[in-house]
């Protein structure tokens, strides 16, 4: 290891592993505000990701007593994004489960590798494959501009208004009645709307944010006037 410790504040997040999904993970962070750690056992990629944050550190060999030394015990929340080599990925998370990190996510490549992290008490993501359920479905429901699942069968999907539902009320629609879907945000050209009238009349160009599973906002999209 290689980069002094400096005390991290509590509440940062740890992320290990710094390839495609591991440094996405850590510049949103970053972005949205976030103070995090960055680990990585090869140096290219720390110092190309060092201008994030002032805990980045290069780790030969990982170790609960390394991990320990940087702070990750004081962490809300660890990102394990080691993807090629398993026995590292379970070995780290195992070691941020043992600093008692509240929360532990870990990239897995297999269903079986993900039942193993979920067994040991992490949290498995599977990013490859979640990758390409979201392009599958925004290539299949033609009106949706975005599309990704949140838990089990409940996704979220960012779908243009039809032209039948401009000029009418939000509660005359009855899309919870009819599809099973909930409106969480209208998006209008200039503003975002989280907090939804039911009085609220569409106007072309609006988007709507619904929420349900992925049958019912199928049966929604093929339903509804292009």
């Amino acid at each position: 290891m290689f980069g002094r410790p400096n005390k991290i504040a509590q509440g940062a997040y740890v992320v290990i592993g710094l390839g495609r999904f591991g440094s996405a993970v850590a510049q949103t962070l970053v972005a949205n505000g976030e103070e995090v750690i960055i680990v990585d056992r090869d140096p290219d990629r720390v110092r190309e990701l060092r201008y994030l944050t002032d805990y980045a550190y290069v780790i030969n060999h990982l170790d609960q007593k390394a991990l320990e030394e940087i702070g990750v015990g004081d962490c809300a929340a660890a990102i394990i994004a080691i993807g090629s080599q398993l026995d590292a990925n379970i070995l780290a998370t195992l070691y941020c489960l043992n600093l008692n990190v509240p929360k532990v996510i870990a990239k897995a490549n297999s269903k079986d590798q993900g039942c193993i992290l979920e067994k040991i008490g992490a949290q498995a993501v599977y990013p490859e494959h979640e990758m390409g359920e979201r392009l599958a479905n925004q290539l299949s429901n033609k009106r949706v501009i975005d599309y990704f699942s949140v838990q089990g069968n409940i996704d979220i999907a960012q779908i243009v208004v039809p032209r039948s539902f401009v000029g009418r009320r939000l509660m005359d629609l009855e899309l919870r009645q009819k599809y099973g879907i909930s409106i969480i945000a209208i998006q209008t050209p200039t503003r975002t709307i989280e907090e939804i009238d039911p009085q609220y009349v569409f106007s072309k160009g609006d988007i709507i944010i619904v929420i349900g599973s992925n049958e019912n906002i199928h049966i929604f999209e093929q339903s509804i006037e292009v």
